[in-house]
């Protein structure tokens, strides 16, 4: 059964929404604040956001940035207005789908389900990577250590892609090199290279200069070392 968090004020709409999801199959909680919601969410425990946009503490865009944040989850926002800037604000920041009030239930049912439906047929490829309290958004291009943004140039996170896709593997510094090019195309040398393991290390590791995650192995390369 899937389940849907919504974030909505309006008692009426409420009411209306629960008995229609309820008889559909979907299993509905209900955030009447951004707080309320930014306080129900975890990764991972729905399958769907629909978010209002004006409620009295904030608005829903202020949840779908914290939720994107963590979260590739589908999101719809749910909102009175159609001003054109919101729609591509909304957009922008990481919704799935904008649908205006007042609609029909019958189209936004369509819409959940065809959103849910193209989530699940794309998530049969792997667009992820978990390792050592680091996840990496490979759509995104993003890595996160314990949900917090990690600030890697592109070398940086070739490099982090390269090892947590290899994991406890002896990578040999010739493969990594002939991964990796620089932001201008040029070839990266040895010494080079050297820099951006010191760089990842310190972004990475609880201690640099005692690394547990990424290892060097004496006379054959580096390791992606998986603790947990």
């Amino acid at each position: 059964m899937n389940r849907i968090l919504l974030l909505e004020d309006d008692l009426s709409l409420i009411n209306g929404l629960s008995f229609a999801f309820l008889k559909t199959g979907y299993e509905l909680e209900i955030a009447r604040t951004v707080r309320e919601a930014n306080d129900m969410w975890t990764d991972g425990k729905y399958d769907l956001l629909i978010l209002d946009v004006t409620l009295p503490d904030g608005s829903g865009f202020e949840v779908c940035k914290t939720v994107r944040q963590t979260s590739k989850v589908p999101i719809i926002f749910l909102t009175a207005s159609d001003e054109e800037m919101n729609i591509i604000m909304g957009l922008d920041m990481g919704g799935d789908d904008y649908i205006t009030k007042p609609f029909k239930l019958g189209v936004l049912m369509s819409r959940i389900n065809a959103l849910l439906r193209r989530t699940r047929d794309f998530g049969t490829t792997d667009t992820e990577l978990h390792s050592n309290g680091i996840r990496i958004l490979l759509l995104h291009g993003q890595a996160y250590k314990n949900g917090e943004l990690l600030d890697l140039t592109a070398a940086e996170y070739k490099l982090l892609r390269l090892f947590m896709e290899n994991p406890n593997m002896v990578l040999s510094k010739e493969r990594v090199l002939d991964k990796l090019w620089d932001s201008e195309g040029n070839y990266v040398d040895d010494n080079t290279l050297s820099v951006y393991i010191r760089r990842l290390r310190i972004k990475i590791e609880e201690n640099p200069s005692e690394p547990q995650m990424l290892l060097t192995i004496r006379r054959m390369g580096y390791k992606w070392n998986v603790i947990r």
